[in-house]
């Protein structure tokens, strides 16, 4: 199997029926579908099993019970159940524009991350979109949005642009190619050998901490937000807490000092531990 599409999610059932029936109208078809549930409740299950007969390729729900934030541990546990030579880590409230994953696939090489875009949208526009508007590819034409109300914002105008646009402005963009937790795809056994996410981690660069680690082993970044495109539904921040993005600047900062390729917090930490109680959660 080419890809693992790895969402996350908590507790936004209706955000993630529409994110999943854009999976259902890929272009591209060589993937299976894993929901890295961070603890939701049982209205989650019934929306994936719900869709799962519609999207037409492996869907799997990677769950485990919630005491608190823990993205980066039930992101290991996707990565573990992936069986997809390549992983693209999204969000259960970003839409994907129907040529995603084609785009993912004709871009990537060996040795590279892609690091794609999202367009942002006011909350009166997010709760307009229903699942036909995904299923008829509405929900990511900038025409449809605009005459919605969504803003003109450079991140939504690159809906509008041409292939060989997007191409020429990601090649002479000044934006650094940063890992994005909500549109980036990397080899699996690039994943592996950092050993995941850092487990110590709450909300606040967790993502950008892996891509910092798979550039100090050599794994590089590519830009390809003007090409590959998700649509970012309205949410609420209310987990945000300042302590706890002190805490993981910290993190990063040592990944930086000591160019660490590598977390001793990741997919092997989780194992050992499951090992030593005897049982997984």
């Amino acid at each position: 199997m080419r890809f693992s599409v790895v969402i996350t999610t908590y507790n936004q059932p209706a955000w993630l029926e529409l994110v999943l029936l854009g999976y259902s109208v890929q272009s591209f078809r060589d993937f299976e579908v894993l929901v890295a549930d961070d603890g939701s409740d049982d209205r989650t299950r019934e929306v994936i099993e719900r869709v799962r007969g519609r999207l037409e390729v492996p869907l799997h729900h990677v769950w485990h019970e919630d005491r608190g934030f823990r993205k980066c541990t039930i992101l290991n546990r996707a990565i573990e159940a992936s069986s997809g030579a390549a992983l693209l880590f999204t969000d259960g409230d970003c839409i994907p524009r129907r040529d995603l994953l084609a785009v993912h696939d004709a871009l990537l090489e060996r040795g590279r991350f892609l690091s794609g875009g999202y367009a942002k949208l006011p909350e009166d526009v997010s709760r307009a979109i229903t699942p036909e508007d995904v299923l008829s590819g509405n929900a990511t034409s900038w025409r449809w949005l605009r005459a919605r109300g969504a803003p003109a914002s450079r991140a939504l105008l690159r809906l509008r642009l041409p292939a060989s646009a997007g191409r020429v402005l990601d090649a002479i963009t000044t934006t650094r190619p940063t890992f994005n937790g909500h549109n980036s795809t990397v080899w699996r056994e690039d994943v592996i050998r950092a050993n995941g996410f850092d487990e110590r981690m709450g909300w606040g660069g967790l993502d950008r901490e892996l891509g910092e680690r798979l550039e100090n082993a050599g794994v590089r970044g590519k830009q390809i937000r003007h090409r590959a495109h998700v649509v970012h539904l309205y949410h609420e921040r209310g987990y945000r807490k300042p302590e706890i993005e002190a805490a993981n600047r910290a993190i990063r900062d040592e990944t930086a000092r000591l160019k660490r390729t590598r977390t001793e917090y990741g997919i092997e930490k989780r194992a050992e531990l499951a090992d030593r109680t005897g049982a997984r959660e």
